[in-house]
């Protein structure tokens, strides 16, 4: 028994903020010095009061409509966020009671940029284990509310948003091989160090990066991930019809794309136009490509991902 992804949906919420409009708010920067460090020229905020949950809701109802799925039909809901809406219960639960279902295996994944891999292959495990047969795989994120928008160096990189697909049990190979790693030593490049202790909050409750270490950091491992579950599932590389990577730097990207050999018209980049989302930003990318017909059915399509942990991971379907 195999997993297939038969339905993919996403959702940005608000309208797009350009690297201008941010300028124009106090922030010290300007659109050259973000265009040229990271291919970002705009992100969506979420408005206030706007939850992890609400945008992960109609980014799966709109993979269910493309899968004819209904929710009651799930026996598995995974949701990858860093940005739950409460500590418990899990974001998964919530959004599986707006869907209306009742029963199915629900719970979050924490994984941060890594999360939708991780959340992606776990739910691949469930469906070939023969113990459920139709799990929904949400990206979700509100990355807006941990900014320190004093940064320049963080607040700009990212966005909020949510993707999501829904896979189904299938005797047809569709997720052919992923591969999920971690390295705790590098938990200091990338971190939100604070917590609720008491009603208060304790230590930094924002994002902070050391963007170099994580770029010389990212670049190797997603390459050397790609390459894993390309092995693993017995495909070149240079068979890979689309690459869709993490979409959190355009020079990330290009690198990553380079140093697999892939051509630069196999990538998908959606960075430019919603920045770093996060766990949402691959099956972003992803239903975008799909939905524009860029993706057909009988492609390879190479996902990856990583983030704090530090995480990473890569999942290669065939579509």
């Amino acid at each position: 028994m195999y997993a297939r992804v038969i339905g993919t949906g996403s959702y940005l919420p608000g309208s797009p903020v350009s690297n201008d409009e941010l300028a124009a708010r106090g922030i010290d920067t300007n659109d050259e010095w973000i265009v040229t460090r990271t291919g970002i020229r705009s992100r969506h905020l979420a408005p206030v009061g706007t939850t992890s949950s609400d945008i992960g809701l109609i980014a799966a109802q709109r993979a269910l409509e493309m899968a004819g799925v209904a929710a009651a039909e799930l026996d598995l809901i995974i949701v990858a966020t860093s940005t739950p809406d409460f500590i418990f219960p899990s974001t998964a639960c919530l959004i599986q009671n707006k869907l209306g279902n009742k029963g199915a295996t629900a719970f979050d994944v924490q994984a941060v940029c890594a999360g939708f891999a991780y959340a992606l292959g776990v739910a691949e495990k469930f469906i070939r284990s023969g113990s459920h047969r139709k799990a929904l795989v949400i990206g979700a994120e509100v990355f807006s509310r941990i900014l320190d928008w004093k940064d320049r160096g963080t607040c700009v990189l990212f966005g909020d948003g949510a993707g999501a697909v829904v896979l189904t049990a299938s005797e047809t190979p569709g997720i052919l091989a992923t591969a999920l790693h971690a390295d705790g030593s590098y938990s200091g490049i990338l971190n939100v160090p604070g917590q609720v202790c008491g009603g208060q909050v304790t230590g930094d409750p924002f994002l902070r990066m050391d963007g170099q270490a994580v770029f010389k950091f990212a670049v190797r491992v997603l390459a050397d991930v790609a390459e894993e579950v390309c092995a693993a599932a017995g495909v070149a590389s240079s068979d890979v019809d689309w690459l869709i990577p993490h979409q959190a730097n355009l020079r990330i990207i290009d690198a990553t794309g380079k140093k697999l050999g892939i051509d630069r018209n196999k990538v998908v980049v959606t960075v430019d136009r919603h920045g770093n989302t996060s766990a949402a930003s691959v099956p972003l990318a992803l239903d975008e490509a799909v939905r524009d017909g860029r993706i057909q059915r009988g492609q390879k399509v190479l996902l990856e991902g990583i983030g704090g942990g530090f995480a990473w991971g890569a999942a290669l379907l065939e579509f």
